[in-house]
């Protein structure tokens, strides 16, 4: 937990003796996000490839004032973009202590903090936020209700004996809650319309409506959202007028490049064993490759957190081998590539028609990853003195019970060995199982391009003429 500084002002009139002055959290991320790119510092840690695209639109609407809706298919780091919008906002921040929404001393605005700031002057007690408190996240289902996220009459402050006109038997719902705050509904779309039109006067008139009567709350919220094109979700729709109120609407997409890709995978998967550059960098092509396909259905996407959950099955596939052989470290090889089409096979949509090619289809397109590295990797490199060693008896088995070593024991001491290592980032000390997976895309690349056959069962790849 965060503790709260001890030098901090404990009341409010230590507040206002320190010169503090009540900002819109609009106002605040303005300054704050100012600030950061006058210093040159980086706002947006940890978010890879839209540094020339959604980040300059991003910072755009946030330094105009304006409530931002993400449109993007799945996967694309928009909840991931939006919770770092909390680094922008001042790390503790005061509010009245005991009061039910997060009022600033200075500017109360419930009737009960209005009454006790009259009571108590300079004496009102403060506490202090911090800025991991003032990002609130919902998920939007359909089961949401108004009460959820506006507020609904607490029976029990009824049955105290407050009459029903009384504001203060308001229970508030998640937005007034967050007042001084980021609100981010995902999935906006996915909220009942009836739902969304709760949301209309919070985000112009900023007041609340709960159950006939108005409680005019100058509510201090920045409402973020989230949402699919219309054209791939079926489930709903942004409602006219409350798309007209988001000063912004932002286009996310996927990396551009492979490089962004591969820094992805990097950042967001949990290996546990080593994956090299080369084998990362398959993936990332396998994954353009599928949002490229005629047989993907592209409407829902291919999610950045299936190249995640590729390299980390590619990961577990090396640890697995390393577990029986006893080989260590565990590195991954190109033969590991093998258990990725059938584990996420179901985290794609196909289009109509490919019912029972789904997994042929997944190991073409890896096919043709790999051959792209490959090429990308091994240019320039005449490879053949590799492929007459295969061919003229040195067969190479490589599998889930094959050490590195023994791949490498397989074949003569040849110079273009060497190369390939270099190619793939290997220095010529370093453990078997690094220069083995080396050698095995080379070995992959030759067989793909023609030069050399493949034998394969259930555990065991023999290359050979």
């Amino acid at each position: 937990m965060n503790e709260v500084p001890a030098n901090l002002p404990r009341t409010a009139g230590d507040l206002r003796a320190a010169g503090h002055l009540p900002r819109s959290i609009k106002q605040e991320l303005h300054d704050n996000l100012l600030a950061k790119l006058r210093a040159g510092e980086d706002a947006w840690p940890g978010i890879v490839g839209f540094s020339r695209t959604v980040l300059p639109q991003l910072e755009r609407a946030l330094l105009a004032g304006h409530d931002v809706v993400l449109l993007g298919e799945r996967g694309q780091g928009k909840t991931r973009l939006l919770r770092t919008l909390a680094g922008l906002l001042d790390e503790w921040t005061p509010v009245i202590e005991g009061a039910e929404l997060a009022e600033h001393p200075l500017d109360p605005i419930t009737p009960e903090s209005r009454r006790r700031a009259a009571e108590l002057g300079d004496a009102l007690p403060v506490t202090w936020r911090h800025r991991d408190e003032r990002y609130t996240e919902k998920l939007a289902t359909p089961d949401t209700s108004v009460g959820d996220l506006i507020g609904d009459v607490d029976p029990v402050k009824v049955a105290e004996g407050r009459s029903l006109g009384d504001p203060e038997t308001i229970h508030f719902g998640l937005v007034p809650r967050a007042h001084r705050g980021i609100v981010a509904i995902n999935e906006l779309p996915d909220l009942a319309e009836r739902i969304q039109v709760a949301l209309l006067n919070v985000m112009e008139e900023r007041d609340i409506q709960v159950r006939g009567y108005t409680l005019r709350l100058p509510l201090d919220v920045l409402l973020v959202s989230t949402a699919n094109p219309e054209d791939y979700t079926n489930r709903g729709r942004i409602i006219t007028p409350l798309k007209d109120r988001f000063g912004a609407e932002i286009r996310t997409h996927y990396p551009l490049d492979v490089d962004a890709e591969i820094a992805v995978v990097r950042q967001e998967a949990h290996l546990v064993a080593e994956v090299g550059e080369p084998l990362l960098e398959v993936l990332a092509r396998f994954v353009r490759n599928l949002r490229e396909s005629p047989v993907i259905d592209q409407r829902s996407g291919v999610s950045a957190r299936f190249a995640v959950a590729a390299a980390e099955t590619v990961g577990a596939a090396a640890l697995r081998r390393s577990a029986l052989t006893g080989e260590e470290p565990a590195v991954a090889r190109p033969v590991d590539l093998g258990a990725v089409p059938a584990v996420l096979r179901g985290k794609l949509e196909f289009e109509p028609g490919e019912e029972g090619r789904e997994t042929e289809h997944l190991v073409h397109l890896l096919r043709r990853a790999v051959a792209e590295t490959a090429r990308s990797r091994f240019a320039g490199l005449d490879l053949l003195p590799l492929a007459d060693a295969v061919e003229s008896g040195h067969l190479v088995a490589t599998g889930e019970r094959v050490p590195g070593k023994d791949v490498l024991a397989a074949l003569p001491e040849l110079p273009v060995l060497h190369d390939v290592a270099a190619r793939a980032g290997v220095a010529p000390d370093e453990p078997a199982g690094r220069i083995a997976a080396a050698v095995e895309l080379a070995l992959e690349s030759l067989f793909l391009s023609r030069k050399l056959a493949k034998d394969s069962d259930d555990s065991t790849t023999v290359y050979g003429r």
